[in-house]
């Protein structure tokens, strides 16, 4: 990413930022684990793939600090140090690693598979990996009921929300080329990796 962000790409992330943080009040609590089910999943893989990756950072990191400073942007409108750095702090570490490394492994050109496949394969093995060592340690649990509570029940809807997000990519990549006047980039879902 250059230096000086543009307009476009300052519309761009907090567009972005924006949806992650609504998407954190979609929430589905689990009866044993202190983990919820949550639409940022979804949002995050977006960014990732809709975006380069300096903006992806960028994205994050500005959606980190809303939520340290007190803005209610975190799982279920939460906000704070210790909804960061607590038993769940290990996914929101997750979504920066995960966001940069599937930006940058995504391609220049839209293809569906490509992109639902880097999701799945990237996204949710250090979103859910993190979450798991996060929760181990910081909440003192063995590494059979981190796993149950952290990466087991998560696996089948994170699956579901990384294609929803690659089939979301496309139009909204369009519309953000149009935005930065790029209208003649072609999105051709058909080309191969």
């Amino acid at each position: 990413m250059k230096s000086k962000l543009s307009t476009a790409q300052i519309t761009k992330i907090a567009l972005m930022i924006a949806f992650i943080s609504v998407s954190s009040y979609i929430v589905i609590p689990l009866p044993f684990t202190t983990a919820s089910i949550t639409g940022q999943t979804l949002a995050v893989n977006l960014v990732a793939l809709v975006l380069e990756p300096g903006e992806a950072f960028f994205t994050l990191v500005c959606y980190w600090l809303l939520g340290l400073v007190g803005a209610p942007v975190f799982a279920g409108g939460t906000s704070g140090p210790g909804k960061m750095f607590g038993p769940t702090g290990g996914y929101y570490i997750g979504f920066v690693i995960a966001a940069v490394a599937i930006a940058f492994l995504k391609g220049k050109k839209y293809n569906m598979v490509r992109y639902s496949l880097i999701a799945v394969l990237i996204g949710i093995p250090v979103i859910d990996g993190l979450g798991l060592i996060w929760m181990k340690f910081i909440g003192g649990m063995t590494w059979k009921a981190a796993f149950v509570g952290a990466v087991l029940p998560f696996i089948p809807l994170d699956i579901v929300k990384c294609i929803a997000a690659a089939l979301l990519a496309k139009p909204i990549r369009s519309a953000f080329y149009a935005l930065e006047g790029n209208t003649g980039e072609k999105l051709n879902a058909t080309k191969s990796v």
